[in-house]
């Protein structure tokens, strides 16, 4: 279905008396003059399919196109082709986790790094970062959040919502990040066009940070991050069904809290990735 129309969504909340809109504007990476986002209409057919993806391949990430269309024909009864599947995949940015066809594509003219962390004994807090962005549906719509999460002791460094993937927002977050919190010796990221771009290896480069990136198509190397994306979704977005984006902003920031202050994991013996993160 091909559809041309143009849509406006209110993702801020102008009766909020505690926050203004410039601020809600720069909590959620969105500049004031574009409070709206305009883009064109995503189809409510294939909104409900977006979600529906998305809960299923958070559950099995190993689902390639093939596999979720037959899934969402056969299991759930959808008239749908691979095609279509395959168009919100790249809208998703998502790929299975098996060697294959990558639909987070890089941009043939970047550098391309290394994966570096194979046989890597990670001893120490900022010893390796990593990111990634996910797709995060509200309702009527959807936005990406990109998180940077400490390899060591899964304490998430930072945070941000979009409403697009554009270079310039994740170097800024990237950024943002080294300001608050220093710098790692190694930055992971996969092999999409966010991270391979000039504007954002480039904030490694001149703060001399080691870059790492994952194989093509082995979303595997970066496993530590799709854990949190599963805990982040089942714990509470899927929870919550949030309506808007300043809602899932308030969400998200709790449950950060929540995942650094007080979740204790069992790859961590049981400890607070706080308390990991602050031990060194």
């Amino acid at each position: 279905m091909k559809t041309t129309v143009t849509q406006r969504r209110v993702i801020v909340d102008k009766a909020n008396a505690k926050l203004s809109v410039k601020k809600q504007c720069g909590l959620l990476s969105i500049s004031r003059s574009g409070q709206y986002y305009t883009k064109k209409e995503v189809s409510s057919l294939n909104k409900e399919l977006m979600q529906e993806i998305d809960k299923e391949y958070t559950a099995h990430p190993f689902r390639g196109v093939p596999s979720m269309t037959e899934y969402l024909k056969k299991d759930l009864g959808y008239q749908i082709n691979e095609k279509r599947v395959e168009r919100l995949y790249k809208l998703m940015d998502i790929f299975a986790i098996v060697p294959g066809p990558h639909t987070s594509k890089g941009c043939k003219e970047d550098k391309k790094y290394p994966y570096l962390l194979r046989h890597l004994t990670i001893k120490h807090p900022n010893h390796v970062w990593a990111t990634d962005i996910t797709y995060i549906p509200i309702k009527n719509g959807f936005m990406y959040l990109i998180a940077i999460i400490d390899l060591h002791s899964r304490y998430v460094i930072h945070w941000s919502l979009s409403n697009t993937m554009e270079s310039e927002w994740c170097a800024e977050f990237l950024k943002e990040a080294i300001s608050k919190a220093g710098k790692p010796e190694i930055f992971n990221t996969d092999q999409g066009s966010q991270f391979t771009s000039d504007v954002f290896t480039g904030v490694l480069i001149d703060n001399e940070i080691t870059i790492s990136m994952d194989g093509k198509g082995r979303a595997t190397d970066n496993i530590f991050i799709e854990r949190l994306w599963r805990s982040v979704k089942y714990e509470d977005v899927y929870l919550h069904a949030y309506e808007t984006g300043f809602e899932l902003f308030k969400g998200l920031k709790k449950y950060f809290e929540f995942y650094n202050q007080e979740r204790r994991h069992t790859s961590l013996n049981n400890h607070r990735p706080v308390d990991v993160y602050k031990a060194a």
